[in-house]
């Protein structure tokens, strides 16, 4: 029995040696995987945008006109991996019935310099200006400064007054909840 033990032990030594080279040694290094940079394109512009609608005001017909286009004359933007992306400027002009110009601006990200933050000066660009609706003596517009090719933005109230004064404000009263006003109307319990 004497032999048997030493086999025994043998066998067991070997089998260790066996298991602790099969085993992987561990390491602290971290290994990631290589992150490719986006290819960056050439300047990208929004596709130009016109909208025309007829609207009654104070009793008269007018026709609104807005229209937008990328501005190469006005600083770029950049996003957070460098593209590069073109500012807009947007021409609203409204005109009587007769034909006539009783309104016309050009707006750009400057004329709504007061509303924004510093990350929107740097990063943002004027997105938008749609009619909105006829309230009593003025035209309500809204619109908007945003991080390109995102839904991240800074919602603008923008009114023509019936003289022709105009009245730029932050938009504090989005509708996102659908119906808010009707549960705001509601008696309370």
């Amino acid at each position: 029995m004497n032999m048997k033990k030493p086999q025994i032990l043998f066998l067991v030594v070997a089998a260790m040696l066996v298991v602790s080279c099969s085993e992987k040694k561990k390491s602290n290094d971290i290994i990631a995987p290589k992150v490719e940079k986006p290819k960056l394109q050439a300047p990208i512009r929004m596709q130009e945008y016109t909208q025309t609608k007829d609207v009654k005001w104070l009793d008269k017909n007018y026709q609104v006109e807005i229209r937008r286009v990328a501005d190469d004359s006005l600083k770029m933007v950049k996003d957070e991996t460098g593209q590069k992306f073109v500012d807009n400027r947007i021409s609203l002009r409204i005109m009587r019935s007769d034909g006539s110009v009783f309104f016309s601006r050009v707006f750009t990200k400057a004329a709504f310099d007061a509303y924004l933050d510093n990350d929107y000066r740097q990063t943002g660009i004027l997105e938008g200006l749609v009619f909105d609706k006829v309230d009593g003596a003025n035209l309500f517009f809204a619109a908007s400064v945003s991080h390109p090719q995102t839904d991240e933005y800074i919602p603008m109230v923008v009114s023509v007054s019936s003289q022709g004064e105009i009245g730029i404000r932050r938009d504090t009263d989005l509708d996102t909840n659908g119906g808010v006003e009707e549960m705001e109307n509601q008696p309370e319990n």
